[in-house]
């Protein structure tokens, strides 16, 4: 989105974008690349055009493609392939301002800042070095942490630490036992994928809340926003907690379902996170953010469909607790969770992490990441969940002073935003720091 947003800039513009992606291909990342139909996405389609300015645009290319989808819900591999062809479309020919894409399909290992240190050199893994005015670090989500301590179990073929990796849960058979960490979309999809390669064994799910996301309602009116009036100038969790349960309370006795009033906070999620200091912040984490993934990250109601159904007829079986250690049994894997005062010991063919991306940079251990961090260009948050930048998305260093060549979006910046995974999100980032690139050239 990024690029594509490069090459809207007005022109004339001189230069070369260099758009850095080993996988296949430029364009579909790691959400939209697993060639699955029974992955859907959680947005409806009205909502995912990659341009602001043109709502229907992905509405438009399903309809010149005569491709329909249930309730408005589309595969992932179907949004794959658009944001493919939009990227593709920008190697085949220069921009209309004149600036050309060139794709390396290598990993960047190193950055580095250049001898003048009015340039950035980006090494990769084929050892090419790219010369850069400006880097943009457009990293996506990481696998997720390792779900106990590291042990044997992390090499062991029937260990699924990250569950969209290329062929990942190809080597479960129909009647083998799957034990599935976590209950957020991630596991949604494992389990709707295991029901399409005819997995018939139980599922036993380990999850410290046994919370499904909540179903998606029908299609409805926006509901107006309440910012303003009400939240703007809340500094606690506490304050803006109970407003927003005082507009749902109104809402609902109007008529309106709870679901569009919790949307209306969208535009403004960013603002309402800034204005709480940073323990308030830390306090919502602690208490709050698993209820408001749930309640805010939404599964397709065909989805939710299936996964009553599986837990109606006892497919799924559901454990409370929190996995304290898995060790390596045969072919096996023994997995020790605890709930409370009660500890519970389980022998299975297979572990599936289901946790949710690794957020915390100091943490990640991608060469790339290493050798930004190492060289104090890149700079940790303090709550785990990002890097630090500033207002524009540029890296802080350790003096808090923003970079003038390193860049950042997507979720690497829920430091600023909170939420900063989805489309609506994150083509609005691509548009400002397209912006802001061009003005600084």
């Amino acid at each position: 989105m990024a690029a594509m947003q490069l090459a809207r800039l007005p022109g004339p513009l001189a230069g070369t974008v260099h758009i850095v992606e080993p996988r296949p291909a430029p364009g579909p990342g790691l959400a939209y690349t697993a060639r699955r139909p029974e992955y859907l996405l959680n947005v409806r389609a009205p909502f995912l055009s990659a341009f602001p300015d043109e709502p229907s645009h992905f509405s438009d290319w399903l309809r010149t493609n005569a491709i329909s989808c249930e309730h408005d819900f589309c595969s992932r591999q179907t949004y794959g392939r658009y944001l493919q062809e939009m990227v593709a479309g920008l190697l085949h020919q220069p921009a209309a301002n004149g600036l050309t894409f060139h794709w390396h399909p290598q990993a960047a290992v190193a950055a580095e800042l250049a001898t003048n240190v009015r340039h950035a050199t980006v090494r990769l893994a084929n050892g090419t070095e790219l010369l850069s005015d400006a880097v943009v670090l457009a990293l996506g989500n990481f696998p997720p942490a390792s779900p106990a301590r590291p042990g044997d179990y992390l090499a062991h073929p029937n260990f699924h630490g990250n569950p969209w990796a290329q062929g990942a849960l190809r080597n479960i058979a129909p009647d083998d036992e799957v034990l599935l960490i976590g209950t957020g979309l991630t596991a949604v999809d494992v389990l709707l994928g295991l029901r399409a390669d005819g997995h018939r064994a139980p599922v036993t799910v380990v999850s410290r809340h046994q919370r499904w996301p909540t179903a998606h309602g029908p299609a409805s009116t926006p509901y107006p926003s309440f910012y303003e009036q009400e939240l703007r100038g809340l500094h606690t969790v506490a304050e803006v907690l109970a407003a927003v349960r005082h507009r749902v309370r109104e809402a609902t006795a109007a008529g309106w379902d709870w679901r569009p009033v919790f949307d209306s906070l969208r535009p403004d999620l960013g603002q309402i996170w800034a204005a709480w200091p940073l323990a308030e912040q830390a306090r919502f984490l602690r208490h709050l953010a698993s209820i408001w993934a749930v309640l805010r990250h939404r599964s397709p109601p065909q989805n939710d469909e299936i996964v009553r159904g599986m837990m109606a007829t006892g497919q799924i079986r559901m454990l409370s607790g929190r996995v304290s250690g898995i060790a390596v049994e045969g072919e096996g894997l023994m997995v020790q969770t605890h709930y409370r005062q009660q500890h519970h010991s389980m022998r299975t063919r297979h572990v599936i992490s289901c946790t949710g991306p690794l957020l915390n940079y100091s943490r990640i251990q991608d060469p790339l990441v290493v050798s930004l961090r190492t060289a104090g260009y890149l700079q940790p948050d303090t709550l785990g969940l990002g890097i630090q930048t500033d207002a524009h998305g540029a890296l802080l260093d350790a003096a808090q002073q923003a970079s003038p060549l390193f860049f950042t979006l997507g979720p690497s910046r829920r430091p600023a935003y909170f939420e900063s995974t989805a489309v609506p999100e994150l083509r609005q980032q691509a548009v400002a720091l397209a912006q802001e690139l061009r003005r600084r050239w």
